[in-house]
């Protein structure tokens, strides 16, 4: 790093108000010396979102629909939700936002209703670096004539939009990947993708499960077709939220009951979710909308702009820990999977999978783990990912995941901690 980028490291470092924002976090302040470095696996929640879910189950815990008080205020709180998750994802329309459940669930839902609407366009775009919900859900379509092409990660550790082209055509219906992978931090050129399959006639699908606590994210401006995000990342307690087009989610054959309208979002909310949950989902929008709020000089600001100041802080300041985290793997020795060089880490959110040598990845976490640091092993979740990268589905690889409550001094001690494991193992 030079000397001007080491400049605005540390001043976005120091500008951030990490601080302030731990103090928020019921488990940062009663976890003692432990480090919390696998929120990729999920991530704690602020204070505001547990008193909305304790709020709901004590003054409101019944169903919607009712004509009594308790039961209007679950209504409203369900649709003041419906627009914070709009405001987030930069929605056409709060009606386009449908909760349930998970992303997995969602995916599964709009697969079934593709599934039904193949006919010519018969190809499905898939890529070896997601999820494997964002590629099972999809190959499950098989047995309806579903053909699938493979859009491949190059060694540089991302997917390329030059060989996402060929392998689009009229037979397309649908482009499905991630925002950013969930193993190893990639970020897609996502805008670049719905360009060249819109230009063919095709649909796009993001999985913006892993990208949503990490930036900014917005469907106009990606211009995609579907995205599904997971609160449990999110700040948020565990649910699930599915966007589309409103004409889209209209035409998507999916299953209801005869007395749901057949319109988003009720066709798609099949059941009784949990309205707790998304009224945590709704206070966990609302505390990235203060971080921008608290930034902004002006207090004019709509909500979306306080959104997008929020989230582009956020995205400075993990990039400070980004780069504090490349210099402590380097340190290290570590192999690290994705985007490995330092020059192209805005290709990246800090999310880092690694291996040290030939070393066990269960016995260096199990290591870390007696030092009070929570890191993570194994396949991600991700086989194909694992396959290309010539590890074992059984040992995998080892996934340390900051957001923006965790410090440049956390990324420190892990160093200390993982050379102390690798002197020791050797």
């Amino acid at each position: 790093m030079n000397k001007h980028q080491t400049a605005n490291a540390n001043s976005a470092a120091s500008a951030f108000p990490v601080e302030a924002i731990r103090a928020m976090f019921p488990a940062l302040q009663r976890a003692g010396d432990f480090i919390f470095l696998d929120n990729a696996a999920g991530a704690q929640i602020p204070q505001s979102v547990l008193d909305a879910v304790t709020n709901h189950l004590v003054a409101h815990n019944v169903q919607r629909g009712g004509r009594y008080g308790r039961s209007v205020t679950v209504d409203q709180s369900v649709a003041d939700a419906r627009e914070s998750v709009a405001l987030l994802v930069n929605a056409y329309s709060p009606s386009e936002i449908c909760f349930g459940m998970n992303a997995t669930s969602f995916i599964r839902l709009v697969s079934l209703g593709i599934g039904q609407m193949l006919s010519e366009r018969d190809e499905i775009v898939i890529t070896d670096m997601d999820h494997d919900a964002n590629i099972a859900t999809w190959l499950a379509l098989e047995s309806a004539g579903a053909k699938f092409k493979w859009w491949r990660m190059r060694e540089d550790g991302n997917l390329h939009v030059d060989d996402l082209k060929p392998l689009v055509s009229d037979r397309t219906r649908l482009v499905a990947c991630t925002v950013t992978a969930h193993s190893i931090g990639s970020i897609v050129d996502v805008a670049s993708v719905a360009k060249i399959a819109h230009a063919a006639g095709a649909e796009v699908f993001l999985d913006c499960v892993h990208y949503g606590p990490h930036g900014l994210i917005d469907v106009q401006a990606w211009d995609c077709d579907y995205l599904v995000c997971s609160g449990y990342k999110n700040f948020s307690p565990h649910m699930g939220f599915l966007w589309g087009r409103f004409e889209t989610l209209k035409r998507l054959p999916t299953f209801r009951e005869d007395f749901i309208p057949d319109e988003p979002p009720y066709k798609v909310e099949a059941g009784t979710f949990i309205y707790e949950n998304v009224s945590g989902m709704d206070a966990a929008v609302r505390y990235l909308e203060s971080i921008g709020r608290n930034l902004l000089p002006e207090n004019n600001r709509s909500r979306r702009d306080n959104i997008v100041a929020g989230m582009n802080a956020i995205r400075d300041y993990e990039l400070v820990l980004a780069r504090e985290m490349f210099a402590v793997l380097k340190n290290c020795n570590a192999t690290i999977y994705g985007v490995a060089d330092e020059a192209r880490i805005h290709e990246r959110v800090p999310t880092f999978c690694f291996n040290i040598g030939t070393m066990s990845p269960q016995r260096i976490v199990e290591e870390m783990a007696e030092l009070q640091i929570g890191i993570r092993d194994g396949h991600m979740y991700a086989p194909r990912l694992m396959k290309r990268l010539n590890l074992s589905m059984d040992s995998g690889a080892i996934r340390a995941s900051l957001v923006h409550y965790n410090t440049v001094d956390e990324v420190r001690r892990f160093g200390e901690a993982l050379r102390t494991i690798i002197a020791k193992l050797s």
